[in-house]
């Protein structure tokens, strides 16, 4: 079984960017890809993002996949080293770690941890295919909201807590009016969050849909529409949009170290408070594991940038350079 200095699990903006860090200080880094079809997505989730426009360096915009690609290119002309396999198990009880795949066995003498988080989705079928052809639902206002394509159109947000008021409020910048679809007839939000829907209300700038969920998204190439439920009458009626924004919240990617390292009431890593260390020494976190606040692909990437200058000053305190 090879010996390892660092192995990265996970390949988002938080994994690759660690990858690069990591093999430009020499550790020659070992970066577990996943797998599409068997669990984290290779590239993570900016491979379903069509453009993005608020990566720094990039004025006109970048396609997801091509930031994704450019980024892994950059880590394997440093000297990283990619296996495109899922994670089956960690052992952190002994060291050097165990990092297990579906074909292989490697310890590691420090374990950076970038497997992200996913968005909470409605699973409906329309839903996800206009989601991946970039046809107006997304599950990240912040990412996607200025689009050209939602400027001065009505939108859906789905959602009653904090999230869905302030990816609501984000959205009324750009949007003609936005409209907020909750299965309650109250919110969950805080009250100061509270306070700015209602005042964005009296603005008309959003609306409430009370007691309704969305049961279908309308349209074939962009959405023209969604379909509601009212939950107490059970009557259905549609809401005409061009775009569909969820805030149903998010849920970090963390069950393969469940009961090995500490994470918060939500499931998300904790760190260090200013650094990326974990419960464990020589275990790091890096990206939307261990950030349920900010979840960009450049913060991602900053706390790649920690994760693996932590993980070369603790190796060499180790005395492992």
């Amino acid at each position: 079984m090879s010996v390892e200095k660092v192995v990265i699990i996970g390949s988002g903006p938080a994994g690759l960017t660690a990858a690069i860090y990591a093999a430009r200080a020499s550790l020659s880094p070992l970066c577990f890809e996943g797998f599409n079809a068997g669990g984290l997505i290779p590239g993570g989730q900016l491979m379903f993002t069509t453009e993005v426009e608020n990566f720094p360096g990039f004025p006109h915009g970048v396609m997801g996949p091509e930031l994704m690609k450019a980024m892994r290119d950059q880590g394997e002309r440093c000297g990283a080293r990619y296996i495109r396999e899922d994670v089956q198990a960690v052992d952190f009880r002994q060291r050097p770690f165990t990092v297990k795949s579906d074909s292989r066995a490697v310890q590691a003498h420090a374990v950076i941890i970038a497997t992200g988080a996913r968005a909470n989705w409605l699973n409906l079928p329309n839903e996800q295919r206009l989601a991946q052809s970039g046809g107006g639902v997304s599950a990240c206002a912040v990412c996607d909201g200025a689009l050209p394509m939602f400027r001065g159109q009505d939108l859906v947000v789905v959602g009653g807590g904090d999230s869905a008021i302030e990816e609501g409020s984000y959205l009324t910048k750009f949007a003609r009016k936005v409209y907020l679809v909750h299965r309650r007839d109250q919110l969950r939000a805080s009250k100061a969050m509270q306070d700015r829907f209602f005042r964005l209300v009296r603005e008309g700038k959003m609306e409430p849909v009370w007691d309704s969920i969305v049961t279908d998204v309308l349209g074939e190439k962009t959405i023209s529409g969604v379909q509601l439920r009212d939950v107490k009458t059970g009557a259905e009626r549609e809401l005409p949009c061009k775009g569909l924004f969820l805030a149903i919240g998010h849920t970090p990617n963390t069950d393969l170290f469940r009961g090995a390292l500490e994470t918060d009431d939500k499931g998300y890593l904790k760190t260090r408070p200013g650094s990326t260390h974990t419960s464990i020494e020589g275990v790091f976190a890096a990206g939307d594991v261990a950030d349920h606040v900010y979840r960009q692909a450049v913060t991602a990437a900053g706390t790649g940038c920690m994760a693996a200058l932590d993980a070369e000053r603790w190796l060499a305190a180790q005395g492992i350079d």
